[in-house]
């Protein structure tokens, strides 16, 4: 009788352990940041967004230029004028600064906004391409595997070189 249930226990015990291993979940990882960086799109539009910020800063700079110049020859001219004219002039200086420093937050507002329309569709392309690829292989999960990033995987399948043959990089 006790050798039956040992045998009951022991068989109960395999079933329960095969039923566990076989509900593991197959996993992958994957980093994105690598995978973003060789996508010709990425390339593109950080060439794009690098040659709208020069603009943003070449017209800021050029203000700050003229402001400068201005101060310096308000400066120069200050002993021949009224006190009423240099408090004008002085007034005219802080609003010419301030409308530099509106300038330079309507050009980072404006990068940050056209920043995220050219990386939308790319990113879009990017996890399409990890879940079509993730389904192909059978994972049930792709985990990004950046450096520095909560997880680092180090077992399991990377998939940068099948989604990159997939984007045809």
């Amino acid at each position: 009788m006790k050798q039956v249930k040992r045998i009951a226990v022991a068989l109960v015990l395999f079933i329960a352990a095969s039923s566990f291993v076989n509900a593991q979940s197959k996993v992958a990882h994957i980093d994105v940041t690598q995978l973003l960086s060789a996508m010709p799109e990425m390339k593109a539009a950080e060439a794009e967004l690098k040659k709208l910020q020069e603009t943003y800063s070449a017209d800021i700079e050029s203000s700050m230029t003229e402001l400068k110049n201005k101060s310096t020859q308000y400066e120069n001219e200050a002993a021949s004028k009224t006190r009423e004219e240099n408090e004008k002039r002085a007034i005219e200086l802080q609003g010419f600064q301030k409308s530099i420093v509106d300038a330079e937050q309507a050009a980072r507002q404006e990068l940050g906004k056209k920043q995220a329309e050219l990386l939308q569709p790319i990113m879009e392309k990017a996890k399409a391409a990890i879940e079509k690829v993730s389904a192909a292989q059978g994972f049930d999960y792709v985990i990004d595997a950046q450096a520095g990033g909560p997880l680092i995987v180090s077992k399991g399948e990377d998939l940068l070189p099948a989604v990159k043959a997939e984007l045809g990089i």
